[in-house]
């Protein structure tokens, strides 16, 4: 059965034990699906929580605000030990969140995993987070997949199904995820989740028990038993001959790969380095003795002390407490002061932690995705390391409010607190308003700020203004070319703009194109993978929220003398484009000549950025700009005979039907809508379906706003811009010369 050791045990465990009694793995699903449940079993088999707590108490949501709303907000890690077929297993175990809000979470959780263990409820069956799980588990991070059918007496006590027709049922939902599964796994992984080969099992989180083909032959029960016992209410009996626990863990041990079989797939997928240098060895073979990488996964804040905790994970080589690791990222030493294993909230202490294992540190905190290395290494050594890929995210920021300090002594903490939690979660973003002094805080959706904002406002009292929708402004043709000069006439810059085209767009933001790149890698990706000339993509100066500048000059004097300023301005200006001071997205800079002063006093960053924010807003005029907004995917699922309320609502909101199928009494209805017409939208499904209707929702893209004119001017208003749209004339005095 599963049980924690003492401490003296679990170090043994975690440094010694053979890679084949090893699994990391994460429990993924949709919200209310029956993750944490499922977790609470495992830990109460553990001794960690009373039995009659179990299923109820939500121990993995350790954090107040979760357990005030019932859902889990960050990933909780557990370590356990499981006996199984005579041998001692070590399995550590990530609970993530089911909220869109917090995919972030997710995808940070199965980086760190070889495996995922997928919950469906047997009653909704596969939901947008189902989908969006198996999308970022199985096709973006190579995990492979178990399935657990959860909340399968619902099909009895509330569908009154036989026997026959709730086996059907279940084989459709078993169906369902593997063909998502074949479109995004590996290619020859042959991976598949299937009820006669034991990768599937079916039960009750909330009850205690499971079972698949195995655990029934091993006990000589038969299928029926389930229904019989059932219908009999015999729970006790189910939960004390069919263990949650030992189903789970045996499908986890005989079907997810341990750290050593992973890392053969795995690795190719996640770190673009060279697989024959030393540093490719050591990952692709996990070991301890190999040269140090690995990577930030998690920050946990207290949120009583606000002490940072980190979590991640060693892919090569052995952590020691008191090393030296130096942060790629952030291009800085931290030494580890002290390192352990993750028990919930609690930190076990470790001397090491080898190769193919979580640990947890203290004493310093960096934004979660960092990759790390040795920081005793020399910095030319240092230089030529390859990080990790960047995690993808499958939400952007599309929704921001402002906030600001009671207090305005408090300005410059608000940022300091506000740049903490979110390198805990850095799905969202913030910047500053220079004149006004406020922040604006960006996240997925209104929860997830308001997460964020709770957690600032315990350290810093804070104003918080009403959420706003985030807009993004593009270009939607070749702008002219423009010749600006610096207010000192000293220095010139001749630039055009391009869309982006939407396979390069697409690898910025997956993370497979990024600023910090090493060069030649960038350029062979871009080549590779979107059709780039190789001269042009190792040219590029920087990659920033969506878009690219590229220096397409020849032998030029004294261009890297202004680089940083030049960059500085353009990353500025990327944060509030010419139409309404909102976000630029998709846009391909390229600048084809430009002329430096040899006296640096003309060369300042005043002058360089009145020249360059001048000949970019120019050019994104003459681009034939527009307004995007965010687009929600809707995924609902209503009793049949009430899918025509449901459209209603959809079409009332500048909503549109994508796709209606029927399964079994249900109608299944996606479609698509704008994020600012997504207020308030469950209320309403569930009006329309009394209380019938299954919801879910997942981040669309953007699309043009139809007739955006009023809405430019709403925000203009909002932000005090002047109400007039934007004419090129105002930077006339910064023209040279104009082409095109």
């Amino acid at each position: 059965m599963v049980r924690v050791k003492n401490e003296q045990e679990i170090v043994e465990l975690v440094t010694k034990s053979p890679f084949e009694n090893r699994r990391i793995f994460t429990i993924t699903a949709h919200i209310d699906h029956g993750k944490t449940t499922m977790a609470d079993y495992l830990l109460r088999r553990a001794g960690l929580m009373r039995e009659q707590d179990a299923g109820h108490l939500g121990m993995m949501d350790s954090d107040a605000e979760e357990q005030a709303r019932g859902i889990t907000i960050f990933t909780s890690v557990v370590l356990l030990a499981y006996e199984y077929g005579g041998k001692e297993y070590i399995a550590q175990i990530n609970d993530t969140p089911g909220h869109i809000s917090f995919t972030g979470e997710v995808s940070r959780a199965l980086r760190g995993s070889d495996g995922a263990l997928i919950l469906v409820d047997a009653l909704e069956g596969m939901m947008t987070q189902t989908e969006t799980n198996i999308r970022l588990a199985v096709g973006e991070e190579k995990c492979k997949p178990v399935l657990f059918l959860n909340k399968a007496d619902r099909l009895i006590s509330e569908l009154r199904l036989t026997q026959k027709d709730f086996y059907q049922r279940l084989d459709k939902i078993i169906n369902s995820v593997n063909r998502l599964i074949k479109e995004v796994a590996p290619k020859d992984s042959g991976w598949v989740c299937d009820f006669k080969n034991n990768s599937v099992a079916i039960g009750s989180a909330k009850d205690g028990w499971g079972f698949n083909f195995k655990v029934l032959q091993d006990k000589g029960l038969k299928p029926d038993i389930f229904f019989k016992k059932y219908m009999e209410n015999d729970i006790l009996w189910l939960r004390k001959n069919l263990p949650l626990d030992d189903v789970v863990l045996q499908m986890v041990i005989d079907h997810l790969p341990n750290p050593l079989q992973a890392a053969k797939y795995r690795i190719p997928k996640i770190w673009p380095g060279d697989l024959e240098s030393d540093l490719g060895k050591g990952l692709f073979n996990s070991d301890p003795d190999g040269p140090l990488l690995g990577l930030i996964l998690k920050i946990y804040i207290d949120p009583k002390s606000f002490r940072p905790t980190l979590i991640g994970r060693v892919f090569s080589g052995t952590l020691h407490a008191g090393d030296s690791i130096y942060l790629m990222g952030r291009k800085e030493r931290q030494k580890i002061k002290r390192l352990g294993v993750m028990e919930i909230t609690d930190i076990l202490d470790m001397d090491h932690v080898p190769a193919g294992n979580l640990f947890a540190v203290f004493g310093f905190i960096c934004p979660a995705g960092e990759t790390f290395v040795s920081g005793e290494l020399p910095d030319e050594q240092i230089e030529a390391m390859i990080p990790f890929e960047q995690i993808k995210y499958v939400c952007e920021p599309v929704v921001s409010q402002s906030i600001r300090a009671k207090d305005p002594k408090d300005v410059a903490k608000v940022g300091d607190v506000v740049s903490k939690w979110l390198m805990a979660d850095n799905t969202a973003k913030f910047t500053k308003n220079k004149d006004s002094g406020e922040y604006i805080l960006s996240g997925i959706d209104p929860l997830q700020i308001e997460i964020i904002t709770k957690r600032v406002n315990m350290q810093v009292p804070i104003i918080v203004d009403d959420p706003i929708i985030v807009y993004r402004e593009r270009i939607t043709q070749n702008s002219s070319e423009f010749h600006t000069k610096s207010p000192n006439g000293h220095n010139r810059l001749l630039m055009h703009f391009e869309p982006m085209d939407e396979k390069t767009f697409q690898l910025i933001m997956d993370g497979k194109v990024t600023a910090d790149q090493k060069e030649k890698i960038r350029a062979q990706v871009l080549r590779d993978e979107a059709g780039w000339d190789a001269k042009e993509a190792r040219n590029i100066w920087d990659v920033h929220e969506g878009n690219i500048l590229v220096n397409d000059t020849h032998g030029l004097q004294r261009l890297d003398k202004i680089k940083s300023y030049l960059v500085a301005a353009w990353r500025e200006w990327i944060e509030g484009g010419p139409l309404a001071k909102e976000p630029v997205a998709g846009v391909k800079a390229v600048f084809t000549d430009a002329t430096v002063h040899e006296d640096t006093a003309h060369t300042g960053f005043n002058e360089i950025a009145g020249m360059t924010v001048s000949n970019l807003s120019l050019c994104f005029l003459s681009g034939k700009p527009k307004l995007f907004e965010p687009i929600q995917r809707v995924d609902v699922k209503t009793p049949l005979g009430m899918e025509g309320n449901i459209i209603g609502v959809i079409t009332a909101h500048r909503g549109q039907v994508l796709n209606m199928t029927q399964e079994e009494n249900f109608m299944r209805i996606t479609g698509k809508l704008p994020a600012a017409e997504t207020v308030g939208l469950a209320d309403e499904f569930r009006s329309v379906t009394s209380g019938k209707a299954l919801f879910g929702y997942e981040f669309h893209g953007f699309e043009p706003v139809p007739d955006s004119t009023k809405i430019i001017m709403d925000i203009r208003k909002r932000k005090k811009l002047p109400l007039e749209l934007p004419n090129p004339a105002s930077w006339d005095r910064f023209i040279y010369s104009r082409k095109g």
